[in-house]
């Protein structure tokens, strides 16, 4: 009998693609909603501190979800690699290569949060510090992750721009997911550089400039979950 190679459908693909991008909606919403919004307190070190030491487990499962998250990413542009490469397969390379070095650093930034946790603990070379010089390290190191998100989110824009192109141009799956996914990296990367050149206008645009994208990746993502992509168009543009 002769061996042959059993190819996943694209429906499988993005079906697998739907569950990825759910969790990492999840997570994400989890970590900034209910870890970080709840402990942090913005311009106040020494409550910052308190809460994190008061709900350290909660805290390290915040970081924990995060990590998972940021796995879930990986398998993710796998999957709009396969599905974006009949398209055109450099700019869905490139996509996925912005997407990359997103995720390589948030999860670098993730290191910050984990730095507020030593140090609030109780080592004893922490003793050559005063207690309110160890909460506003600990305040900095929680701002510093703030800002390694924005730095991220400047590559996923630009990941975004290509996959709604992409997507766009498809034809197997709707065009307006496309248009919503290049507001989106419009959105992250205005949100972004605003961070790092006009601070006091990216306080007044936050977090509404993130609704638009948080619409466009739902919608992606529930399109992929339940109605997956049109096979016989898909197979004419192969």
């Amino acid at each position: 009998m002769t061996d042959r190679t059993v190819e996943t459908s694209p429906r499988v693909y993005a079906r697998i693609g739907g569950v990825l991008y759910l969790i990492i909606i999840v997570a994400g919403l989890f970590g900034e909603a209910f870890v970080r919004d709840k402990l942090i307190v913005s311009g106040n070190a020494t409550a910052t501190a308190n809460n994190i030491m008061a709900s350290q487990l909660l805290w390290r499962i915040g970081i924990a979800g995060d990590l998972i998250m940021h796995v879930c990413d990986v398998p993710l542009m796998l999957v709009f690699y396969v599905l974006l490469r009949p398209v055109n397969k450099n700019p869905a390379l490139l996509a996925v290569l912005f997407n990359l070095i997103q995720t390589a650093v948030l999860v670098a930034s993730k290191l910050s949060l984990l730095v507020a946790l030593f140090l609030l603990g109780s080592a004893d070379y922490l003793k050559a510090f005063e207690p309110h010089q160890l909460h506003a390290l600990t305040y900095l190191s929680v701002k510093l992750d703030g800002y390694g998100f924005g730095v991220g989110l400047i590559f996923f824009g630009f990941a975004c721009l290509v996959f709604g192109y992409l997507i766009f141009r498809s034809g197997y799956l709707p065009k307006i997911l496309g248009v919503l996914m290049q507001i989106a990296g419009l959105c992250y990367l205005t949100n972004s550089f605003a961070l790092l050149l006009a601070p006091t206008f990216a306080n007044m645009i936050f977090p509404a400039i993130l609704v638009p994208p948080f619409i466009g990746e739902s919608s992606l993502c529930l399109w992929l979950l339940f109605k997956g992509v049109n096979i016989q168009k898909m197979n004419f543009v192969n």
